[in-house]
């Protein structure tokens, strides 16, 4: 992990992704088809409604994982926060600490943005991902049959 960069892209890089934003799919039980998920991803990006940052191996210049934020507006404080929606690292590349370290740099971001959470959920069965986010300080706020909703307040 020590030769990891992360780094926020926009539509002109949306190749570095769209290869694992396919396997985060398909990991979740989604059919293959990389052609939807570069139109998906470049409207996100096109019409701003997200942000995208990638991991790469500076040793081979490969992406490696991803995390993907979409805001959240609230009234009541005035402010937009953010939902990590979307985390993925490569399963050669897992138990590095690369997951921790998208996750932190998003908060960073959400932090300099202003804003006072970040929220994301996961799948009640997916224990690695739980263990992570607890050990980061995400809060376990609520659950249905099928995800747990998590939530870390961020100093301004």
């Amino acid at each position: 992990m020590n030769n990891i960069t992360i780094k926020q892209i926009d539509s002109t890089e949306l190749h570095l992704v769209v290869g694992l934003f396919n396997q985060y799919r398909i990991f979740y039980g989604q059919f293959s088809d990389l052609g939807m998920a570069k139109a998906f991803l470049e409207e996100r990006l096109q019409n701003r409604e997200s942000i995208i940052f990638v991991a790469v191996d500076g040793d081979t210049q490969q992406p490696v994982g991803f995390t993907q934020l979409y805001p959240k507006y609230s009234s009541v404080r005035l402010s937009k926060n953010w939902i990590l929606n979307d985390l993925y690292v490569a399963a050669d590349y897992r138990k590095q600490g690369i997951g921790e370290k998208l996750i932190k740099t998003a908060m960073d971001f959400a932090q300099k943005q202003g804003s006072t959470f970040v929220q994301l959920e996961t799948a009640v069965d997916n224990f690695t991902a739980q263990h992570l986010y607890e050990n980061i300080g995400f809060v376990k706020q609520a659950a249905d049959t099928d995800f747990f909703l998590y939530k870390i307040a961020l100093n301004k």
